[in-house]
C-alpha cells in the first residue's frame, strides 16, 4: 500500500470520527440481546442508506450483508462486526448510559457496528477503484447465541468471500494500537453441567443417606488435577466451575448437588481430551461413592484460528497506516472465544484487538471487557475505520502477497 493511500485512509477515518461517536452512542443507549437486535439493525442501516449497497437480512437474526461491488469483478473480501450487548447493569456514569436495564455494551460491539458503517462509507467514497467487492456483516448473536453460524447457515454469505477480516476493541492494549497473532487467538469455549445424585437424609445421620455435596466438591478439585497431569502444558485447557448448588436449609442432607462450569481450550484435541476426561472424572468419583453423576457438554464457539498470510496482512496495513510502532504482537492466545470462529473455519482471514484504553487510564489495570464499568476511548474508531478499509483495499488488490 503506498503512503498516500494510507494517508487517505487515515484522513477518512478522522473525518468520519463524529458520525461513528454519535452512533456508538446512540446503540450504546439502547442495547439489546441475542439473535434479535432490531433498534441497532435499524440504526446502521440508517447510517448506511444511500450508499451504493446491496443489503441482503438474515432469515433468523436481524443481521444483514451489505454488499460494495466495485467496478472491476474480482477478489470478495468480507469485514465483520457485531452488534449484540452482554446482560448485565452498566455503573460507568456516561451521559449516554444504557437506558435498558440489566443490558450493557460492555464488549465494545457498539464501537464494532460504528467503525464498519464508517469503512463502509469510506470504502464507498472510493467505489470506483476498487478491485472487487467487499461484504459488510453486521452480525448478531455474538455473546454467545452462535450468531456467525446462523448468519452463514442462512445462505447469505454465498458464495464465500475470499478472505475476512474483523477488528475487536479493548481497553487492555495501549490506545490506537492493533494487536494480532497468527494461529490460535482465541479459545473454544464449551459449557458443562455435573448433576451428582445420592441420597438424602437427616444431617445428624450421614452413613443412613450418600451426601453429594463433598462428592461434588471432590469432583471439583478432581477436575483440576485432571488438566493439570492429563493435558499438555502446551496445548493448554482451563476448566473453572463457577456454580455449585446443593441443599435447602442446614439440617438436610440434599439427594442431589449440581456443578456448571467452562472449558477453554486451543485445539480440537485437547478439548476432546478435556471433555473425556471431565466425564470419566466425575462419573467414576460419584461411583466410588455409590452415588451417580451424569455429565451434560454443552458445545460452544470453536477455536478462532487466525491465517498467517492474512496475519501479515494485516501487520503490513497496520505498519503503513500508523507507523512501524501502529502493530503489537501478540505472544500467546487469550482464553476468550469469539463466533468469528465460524466464518474463519471457511474463509482464510483474521482477527485483531484495537487498542482503547480510556484517556488517563492505564492499559494493564483499567477495567476490561465484559465489566460493568467497561469505558474505551472511542476516539481509536477513526483508526478502526481506516484499518478496515485499507485492509479491503489491499487485499481486493493484491490479495495476500504481502
Amino acid at each position: 500500500m503506498d503512503k498516500s493511500s494510507s494517508n487517505e485512509w487515515v484522513a477518512a477515518g478522522q473525518t468520519l470520527l463524529p458520525e461513528m461517536i454519535a452512533l456508538r452512542r446512540a446503540i450504546h443507549e439502547e442495547p439489546e440481546l441475542g439473535l434479535q437486535t432490531p433498534k441497532t439493525t435499524a440504526k446502521a442501516k440508517k447510517a448506511l442508506a444511500g450508499l451504493p449497497l446491496e443489503i441482503v437480512d438474515s432469515t433468523s437474526t436481524t443481521g444483514f450483508i451489505a454488499l460494495l461491488r466495485g467496478p472491476a469483478n474480482g477478489r470478495t473480501v468480507l469485514l465483520r462486526g457485531d452488534m449484540d450487548a452482554l446482560p448485565l447493569t452498566e455503573d460507568t456514569g456516561l451521559a449516554f448510559t444504557s437506558k435498558n436495564e440489566g443490558a450493557m455494551h460492555a464488549c465494545g460491539h457498539d464501537t464494532h457496528v460504528a467503525m464498519l458503517v464508517g469503512a463502509a462509507k469510506a470504502l464507498c467514497a472510493r467505489r470506483e477503484k476498487l478491485a472487487g467487492s467487499v461484504m459488510f456483516m453486521f452480525q448478531p448473536g455474538e455473546e454467545g447465541h452462535h450468531g456467525a453460524r446462523f448468519m452463514l447457515e442462512d445462505g447469505i454469505i454465498d458464495p464465500l468471500p475470499d478472505a475476512a477480516f474483523a477488528l475487536h476493541v479493548t481497553p487492555n492494549v495501549p490506545s490506537g494500537l492493533i494487536a494480532g497473532r497468527a494461529g490460535p487467538l482465541l479459545a473454544a469455549a464449551d459449557r458443562f453441567v455435573v448433576n451428582v445424585k445420592g441420597k438424602g437424609g437427616h444431617a445428624s445421620q450421614p452413613h443412613n443417606a450418600v451426601d453429594p455435596i463433598p462428592i461434588a466438591c471432590e469432583i471439583v478439585m478432581a477436575l483440576q488435577a485432571m488438566v493439570t497431569r492429563r493435558i499438555e502444558a502446551f496445548d493448554p485447557v482451563v476448566l473453572t466451575v463457577g456454580r455449585i448448588t446443593s441443599g435447602t436449609t442446614n439440617n438436610i442432607i440434599p439427594e442431589t448437588a449440581e456443578i456448571e462450569g467452562t472449558i477453554r481450550s486451543f485445539s480440537e484435541s485437547s478439548r476432546a481430551l478435556a471433555h473425556e476426561g471431565l466425564q470419566r472424572v466425575a462419573t467414576n468419583i460419584a461411583a466410588a461413592h455409590k452415588a451417580e453423576a451424569t455429565v451434560e457438554i454443552i458445545p460452544g464457539f470453536p477455536v478462532t484460528i487466525c491465517n498467517s498470510e492474512a496475519v501479515a496482512l494485516a501487520k503490513k496495513t497496520a505498519q503503513s497506516l500508523f507507523g512501524e510502532a501502529g502493530w503489537l504482537p501478540m505472544p500467546a492466545p487469550v482464553m476468550g472465544a469469539e463466533d468469528f470462529a465460524y466464518v474463519l473455519q471457511k474463509v482464510p482471514g483474521a482477527m485483531c484487538f484495537l487498542g482503547a484504553t480510556p484517556e488517563g487510564g492505564d492499559f494493564r489495570s483499567c477495567c476490561a471487557l465484559h465489566s460493568n464499568r467497561m469505558v474505551i476511548d472511542e476516539h481509536v474508531m477513526a483508526n478502526g475505520a481506516a484499518m478496515h478499509a485499507a485492509y479491503a483495499e489491499a487485499f481486493l488488490n493484491d490479495g495476500f502477497g504481502v
